[in-house]
């Protein structure tokens, strides 16, 4: 059995034999001769084939003429070829600057079928969004669609590596709890324990905490969510990819801030390293490592901004809505050029109740961060005090006894800590400039689609 080669190796190849495998993207069927672009997980090479076609007895010149059958029956095997058929090709590699795919093309020597596709493809490219989510496996076949899931391995990658290499730890908290770490309304309920309702994890939240009170000091967590939000926005979904750290031993919800923009920086800049020209080429953006520090601006000064701009924030609880988050990330783009914006000194009546809150201003001592006119985090200083923690947590209305394993943590001491948590899905559809985080989801679980 030949050695796969990849397609994107082929370039560094010299010529002669070799063997690729992949599927079939199209096929062009000529009189003389047959090409097929073949693509597999890291390109596409084109394939060629001399036709070889039934000779008509009626025009033969003699009986002497023979075929070779081989030749025939590969002729007729590429003709009936349908796309997607995923198939190994072994043949002659040759460089020829002509193609215009890469500068080679393999010649077929022999094809064998590893599995064939129906001859109608269920959706094109003119298919709307939730026609291609219903086929989502033929969707994810695109070049670009491909490339996607490259650029969030590198982020990832590029985060962890940030992380690890200031001595954080990566935790995998547990995705069942017996209590809510946010709103009771977003829980989706197990019926699996006989004494009590267990619940699907809205966020890691206590668990990063309670990795504070073991002194693990530095930890971070990239792992699945679960929302119960009715929400049909382009920005939300009932199961989501969550990127959270916290750090013990802060002064200020700053340090959670200047870590998280460190760390963007670092990533992002990854990923137009390896991945900006093929960005540029398939999705028209250009992606550049932010400059740090981000911009920071109170949320009280981002109304006024705001309003100044001409727009009425309607919502009445003082946060901003989204339009009102495009309306201060253009501001800082003007002002300052930049993509990102911290808005601070959030009013504790629309935040957590483990949000610590300045003793002056009652205001909390966190942050939302926006990135390209979208939030995409939440971050905040910790109250540490388990006095305060209590009484904040019943402000809220809260059930103490449901609480009382999470106020244990802070019971036996735990150090003045903060983070953030951060979805992946809105920082790649940000990144890249998709409309949708079904795009850039891998499978989307919203209120209405559960499949594939």
């Amino acid at each position: 059995m030949s050695t796969r080669v990849l397609v994107q190796q082929l370039q560094s190849l010299p010529d002669g034999p070799v063997s690729v495998s992949g599927w079939v993207e199209t096929v062009r069927d000529q009189k003389k001769v047959q090409f097929v672009i073949l693509r597999d997980e890291t390109g596409a090479v084109q394939l060629v084939n001399p036709a070889t076609r039934p000779i008509d007895p009626a025009t033969a010149s003699g009986a002497g003429e023979e075929q070779d059958a081989a030749a025939l029956a590969l002729t007729e095997t590429i003709s009936g070829l349908s796309t997607g058929t995923f198939l190994t090709v072994t043949g002659e590699l040759k460089h020829d600057e002509r193609v215009k795919l890469g500068g080679v093309e393999v010649k077929v020597g022999g094809l064998e079928i590893a599995a064939a596709a129906l001859a109608e493809t269920p959706i094109a490219a003119d298919s709307g969004l939730d026609k291609r989510m219903d086929w989502r496996f033929l969707d994810l076949r695109q070049r670009r669609n491909n490339l996607i899931f490259r650029v969030s391995t590198t982020l990832e990658h590029a985060m962890r590596t940030w992380w690890i290499e200031r001595d954080f730890i990566e935790i995998h908290s547990p995705k069942l709890m017996a209590s809510a770490s946010e709103s009771s309304a977003e829980l989706f309920e197990v019926p699996y324990f006989e004494d009590k309702t267990a619940y699907l994890a809205q966020s890691p939240q206590f668990f990063k905490q309670m990795a504070q009170s073991a002194g693990f000091g530095k930890i971070f967590e990239i792992g699945d969510v679960y929302r119960a939000d009715p929400s049909f926005t382009s920005r939300h979904a009932t199961e989501f990819t969550s990127v959270d750290a916290e750090i013990s031993w802060i002064d200020s919800y700053d340090d959670v801030a200047r870590m998280q923009e460190e760390l963007l920086a670092f990533a992002i800049g990854a990923v137009a390293d390896k991945h900006g020209a093929e960005i540029e080429e398939l999705f028209g953006v250009t992606v550049v490592a932010p400059t740090v520090p981000f911009p920071r601006i109170p949320l009280a000064e981002a109304h006024e901004i705001v309003t100044a701009r001409g727009y009425d924030i309607p919502r009445t609880d003082g946060d901003l809505d989204p339009e009102g988050e495009r309306q201060i990330s253009a501001h800082v783009k003007e002002a300052f050029g930049h993509d990102f914006v911290f808005i601070t000194d959030y009013p504790h009546e629309i935040r957590a109740f483990y949000h610590m809150r300045d003793a002056e201003t009652g205001l909390t001592k966190s942050y939302d961060l926006l990135y390209n006119g979208v939030e995409i985090t939440t971050g905040a200083q910790r109250e540490h005090r388990v006095d305060i923690l209590i009484e904040q947590a019943a402000q809220k209305g809260l059930d103490p006894e449901h609480l009382e394993f999470y106020f244990d943590f802070f019971r036996y001491g735990v150090p003045p800590h903060g983070g953030f948590g951060m979805g992946l899905a809105r920082v790649l559809m940000l990144m890249l400039g998709e409309s949708s985080i079904r795009e850039v989801t891998f499978l989307f679980r919203g209120p209405t689609r559960l499949a594939p």
